[in-house]
């Protein structure tokens, strides 16, 4: 099958930023669940709350992600797993906005790694206001599907963290924690609530923490840190898994007036996720 007839491919999803979804991801992140009233501004990357994937019972795969094929090419690799991001952010959207997203996938790549053979999808997402034709936000989302690894097959060196934090927050990425967020984010992927099978079926040490939840922890952690601050653009990478077996260290520093750096820091100081971020 020629995955590269994908390229070009388009959809677009309708939705209204409604203040439930903002309490309820307030609440997992052990904040005050508070309802923001009409012309609340959303905070950046928590737009993930709206334009959930809807697929029918039937149509959802044995993984617990929708069956192959449709949008997104049919790969024929096992696992599937959110890379890395890159996001503009040019206008801020609202509480009672009905919004749009348009995407449409940007490119197709096979390669070959270390664990065989490699399929790298990009995707473009534009999110506006439907009343307005400017872009209130530019997402490119890289998805890579891998071939799963044999029974014992050593996993590679983690990159050691940095260990300049400015600032830092522990998180006990506990079953409540991963079932709320893939509850928020309608996530069926059965990776992060199914104990049992994504350590039989997967081979995973445990439950795997939500790459989108560990990008949001990190743009927390620097609002938190620089109130007030308007975020102009953010992008993050993921290097290896995070589990819930151990805590992890949410950590970051500036890099320039601008400019922040922050990262996922695994209980044995390996990164697990690194980001940058630019203020306006």
């Amino acid at each position: 099958m020629d995955l590269k007839s994908w390229i070009g491919r388009t959809e677009t999803a309708l939705d209204t930023v409604t203040p439930t979804p903002i309490a309820a991801l307030a609440a997992t992140l052990d904040h005050e669940p508070v309802r923001p009233g009409d012309g609340a501004e959303l905070p950046p990357l928590w737009h993930w709350l709206y334009f959930l994937p809807l697929h029918r019972q039937s149509e959802i795969g044995p993984d617990g992600h929708a069956k192959r094929g449709g949008f997104l090419p049919p790969v024929p690799l096992p696992r599937r797993m959110w890379a890395g991001s890159q996001f503009r952010f040019h206008a801020p959207l609202r509480v009672g906005d009905a919004i749009e997203r348009r995407s449409t996938i940007e490119d197709v790549t096979q390669k070959s790694g270390r664990s065989g053979p490699l399929v790298f999808v990009r995707v473009r997402h534009e999110v506006r206001r439907r009343d307005e034709a400017a872009l209130a936000i530019t997402e490119h989302h890289d998805i890579v599907y891998r071939e799963a690894p044999q029974r014992g097959e050593a996993a590679p060196p983690a990159q050691r963290a940095p260990d300049d934090a400015a600032w830092r927050q522990a998180w006990i990425p506990d079953d409540v924690l991963l079932f709320r967020y893939s509850a928020l984010t309608f996530n069926g992927h059965r990776i992060h609530y199914d104990r049992r099978y994504v350590t039989e079926a997967e081979g995973y040490p445990g439950l795997v923490v939500h790459g989108p939840l560990l990008a949001t922890l990190m743009l927390e952690s620097l609002r938190a840190a620089r109130p007030g601050a308007r975020i102009a653009a953010y992008e993050f990478r993921a290097l290896k898994p995070t589990f819930d077996t151990a805590p992890f260290e949410v950590c970051g520093a500036p890099r320039g007036e601008r400019d922040f750096e922050m990262w996922v820091r695994d209980a044995a100081g390996g990164l697990s996720m690194q980001a940058r971020a630019t203020i306006a």
